[in-house]
């Protein structure tokens, strides 16, 4: 979308020969100021309107035919769908209650005309702030199919149905506004439906996190992710990459952007209904409340292609260690899970589409944690109208938790 002016390009240089200390030494070079460039507009389309939103980031209007997803080299030649070719009879609204209206921070400043997507603008500050270009491309994140031990890194708490094939999820989950202690922690909520082992490991992931490394603040954002290979090489949250490869269909929502207001401890609370199902037309469709928000095209998976065979819904965090200690890092509310409604982190009505892409729900799900003195998960109880439902969470260090 920018252009890029020697006079620019100059100022950067300068900039960053006289700050080194916050861009880096991955960016002291001048080919790397290029890559910059280069990357920034990669990444940033030409908008057709661009919006200022009050928490700082900029959202453009991007022509849909012109985001970047169209240009990851499986996508060649996609003919972008605007809705799955048949929606069933049996594909319900997750809650009998109407949802509240989601807001995102930008929808106070203005929206996208039809027949564009909004996607948030990567910023120079975006790429400088990352340790280099492949961090600031990849995920922070291991397979959690590959889990065991709590002490290296990434700790979970989270439900999962590892008996089936299965079509897709649907759920609605509440979200809040975790405390992150240090900058490459993170803290999220999401689902993941997998296929695949090792190298060949498929993954789709979407949900709500606060990362200052991702977004160089601690808002509460909706995401996205996939991987085809185990997690390896270039990785990306959302649309972070220039050929991601989540197309996107709606001009309401922002993958990446900040969800508004959030759910308060003991107060009101807000949540998303959310609903992922591969259709007839091949494609695994993100669905957030009665709104398609784009798709992950078949084209680019190998073992998903046929199917899950894993689906998982919690939290997760990541434990730095910082001076040798636990992290205070919240996971969902910052409570634990036996306080129950208004109080910690909930999954609610809990739905599974079966090997016959049938709705339904899932049964004999099965715990994951790693210190629950420090996060745990907790399943609800039956015959309300919240169905297969658990609450998770955890305040990070504390007492039970050194």
């Amino acid at each position: 979308m920018m252009g890029v002016a020697a006079f620019s390009v100059a100022l950067m240089m300068i900039a960053v020969i006289i700050s080194p200390c916050v861009y880096g030494e991955e960016f002291s070079d001048h080919h790397e100021i290029i890559k910059v460039q280069r990357l920034k507009k990669r990444l940033n389309k030409p908008a057709l309107k661009s919006i200022k939103s009050e928490d700082g980031d900029i959202i453009d209007c991007v022509p849909i035919t012109s985001q970047p997803a169209l240009d990851h080299p499986l996508l060649k030649n996609h003919t972008i769908q605007m809705r799955p070719s048949f929606i069933s009879e049996d594909e319900p609204k997750n809650t009998k209650k109407k949802e509240k209206a989601i807001i995102q921070v930008w929808h106070k400043s203005g929206d996208c005309p039809e027949n564009t997507v909004p996607i948030r603008r990567a910023k120079k500050e975006d790429i400088f702030r990352a340790k280099s270009f492949e961090s600031f491309r990849r995920k922070t994140h291991r397979s959690i199919a590959e889990y065991k031990d709590p002490s290296i890194g990434h700790e979970y708490a989270i439900m999962q149905l590892r008996t089936g094939k299965f079509y897709g999820t649907e759920f609605t989950i509440n979200f809040w506004n975790p405390k992150v202690q240090a900058y490459g922690e993170f803290s999220l909520a999401q689902t993941w439906l997998l296929s695949g082992e090792g190298p060949n490991l498929n993954s789709i992931e979407a949900g709500w996190q606060v990362s200052e490394q991702i977004y160089l603040d601690n808002n509460t954002r909706l995401f996205v992710f996939w991987t085809n290979n185990g997690y390896q090489g270039n990785l990306c949250y959302n649309l972070r990459c220039p050929d991601h490869g989540f197309v996107q269909v709606s001009n309401r929502f922002t993958v990446g952007g900040s969800l508004i207001p959030v759910s308060q401890y003991d107060g009101e609370q807000r949540a998303l209904s959310m609903h992922i199902r591969k259709y007839d037309d091949k494609n695994w469709w993100l669905k957030i409340g009665e709104e398609f928000v784009g798709y992950w095209s078949d084209d680019l998976f190998t073992s998903l292609k046929d199917g899950a065979t894993v689906v998982q819904w919690g939290g997760e965090i990541v434990n730095l260690k910082t001076d040798g200690i636990h992290t205070t890092t919240e996971m969902g509310s910052g409570h634990f899970a036996e306080e129950g409604f208004r109080k910690a982190s909930y999954f609610r009505n809990l739905m599974i589409y079966d090997e016959a892409n049938t709705l339904k729900e899932p049964q004999q799900l099965s715990p994951l944690t790693g210190h629950d003195g420090c996060y745990n998960i907790k399943a609800g109880d039956g015959g309300t109208d919240w169905g297969v439902h658990f609450f998770f969470g955890g305040p990070g260090r504390n007492e039970k938790c050194p």
